[in-house]
């Protein structure tokens, strides 16, 4: 059997940072928990903004969460009305804890592949055949830029009795190379005969000696927002 490693965590320390960014010596189970809960309350109140991914970072009593997103304008609302709801309601989930919230604007959604995931899947939903979605995304991410991409479904594709996987690649996708910087999504779809799994792999390039020694990618992007 083939072992896989996921491309994220495979490059922590190097070209990623972490997702949560915090340390606790008690209530470590605690205040993990209460990170997932947080992900999944965004993700499902604000699944259409285009959500990638949300940062978490914990000093004392503050939570400050740095949400990815490709529209940024839904997530914000009329002068900021949803962000200070959104405050509010994770405020009521945590116990005694200040929190923030900073919105990052994700420039071309067409490069981030949970993003590249989850429009594949809206598309499987709505019934579209399975590989003209496929192909649709993988032209539209590689003409936004990207080295390769590989989009792969799995599951009873077309409503067919047996489950079975298929996928597709353009470009290079070098899973193996650490300098790589490959972005990983995987969203599910789901239809009336089951769950169909989507994954997606994006090679934006390797990265060169120089951006390694400024630090990881994950800061350095946050970094070049805040300027």
């Amino acid at each position: 059997m083939g072992q896989k490693v996921h491309p994220y965590g495979f490059r922590l320390g190097t070209l990623y940072g972490w997702q949560s960014n915090w340390f606790a010596e008690r209530n470590y189970c605690d205040q993990l928990h209460e990170d997932l809960e947080i992900r999944k309350f965004i993700k499902k109140k604000l699944f259409h903004a285009g959500i990638s991914k949300v940062v978490i970072d914990r000093t004392g009593d503050k939570i400050v969460a740095n949400i990815h997103t490709a529209r940024p304008g839904i997530l914000i609302g009329k002068r900021g009305a949803e962000v200070e709801t959104l405050r509010e309601e994770l405020g009521a989930m945590t116990t005694n804890k200040e929190i923030f919230i900073n919105i990052r604007e994700i420039r071309k959604a067409e490069l981030d592949a949970q993003l590249v995931a989850e429009a594949v899947a809206m598309q499987l939903e709505r019934r579209v055949a399975f590989r003209r979605a496929m192909k649709k995304a993988v032209i539209s991410t590689m003409k936004f830029g990207a080295d390769g991409v590989r989009i792969q479904c799995s599951g009873r594709l077309g409503g067919s009795e047996m489950g079975r996987r298929e996928w597709y690649r353009e470009g290079r996708v070098p899973l193996h190379t650490l300098r790589a910087e490959i972005d990983y999504g995987m969203a599910e779809a789901k239809t009336t005969y089951g769950i169909i799994g989507i994954k997606c792999w994006v090679f934006r390039g390797d990265v060169t000696d120089k951006d390694l020694r400024k630090g990881t990618l994950s800061r350095r992007e946050e970094d070049e927002v805040a300027r």
